[in-house]
């Protein structure tokens, strides 16, 4: 938590995204990730308590609406988001510096995993030529073999990420990091691939 928020950050952000309207607990959690490009995503256990602590403070009234709770600013909290509208767009720029530097730390780890990957299949290419052939037809035989089993491995690939981005899609979870990653990622992994291939 330290990482993202210093002391008083969450509670002055949860004022500021309230300011916008009233919103139920979930929206505030989704609102923040959203902000983060997903990269923090906040419990439950994290952001009721401080939206308590707010109401205690009176900067925010909690109203039930069947099953859901509502939460808005009152006067006072307005009147606090007004007062610090600086610390505000201060700590806008402060999230934006935060999910940039943990967008490149995730593709420097991505980049790293794929260097790993790349090592380890031109390994496995310079073994494969290394090996004595036998008769063309064999050879030809488990060629396919091989082609039809990494035509399933994509496959299976591609359904499992389209599953993920549909499932993180219906909350409003797909950033543009999301996409950055995972245009990397096939961008390494067909070079990789390819220096297996003769």
């Amino acid at each position: 938590m330290a990482t993202v928020f210093a002391h008083g950050q969450l509670r002055l952000y949860l004022l500021a995204l309230l300011d916008a309207g009233p919103k139920h607990g979930y929206e505030l959690i989704t609102e923040l990730s959203d902000r983060f490009g997903g990269t923090y995503r906040p419990s439950a256990g994290t952001i009721y308590p401080r939206l308590a602590r707010l109401e205690d403070e009176g900067l925010v009234h909690r109203s039930a609406d069947g099953r859901k709770t509502t939460y808005e600013l009152t006067p006072a909290g307005r009147a606090e988001i007004e007062a610090r509208r600086a610390d505000v767009a201060a700590l806008e720029h402060g999230i934006a510096e935060t999910v940039r530097q943990r967008a490149e730390a995730l593709r420097a780890d991505v980049q790293g995993s794929l260097q790993g990957l790349r090592a380890e299949l031109a390994a496995a290419a310079q073994s494969a030529r290394a090996r004595p052939r036998s008769g063309e037809p064999e050879r030809r035989r488990a060629s396919s073999v091989a082609r039809a089993e990494a035509e399933a491995v994509l496959q299976r690939f591609r359904e499992e990420v389209r599953a993920d981005l549909r499932r993180a899609d219906a909350a409003g979870a797909v950033s543009d990091l999301t996409v950055d990653t995972l245009r990397t990622v096939l961008e390494s992994a067909r070079r990789a691939v390819r220096a297996t291939l003769p």
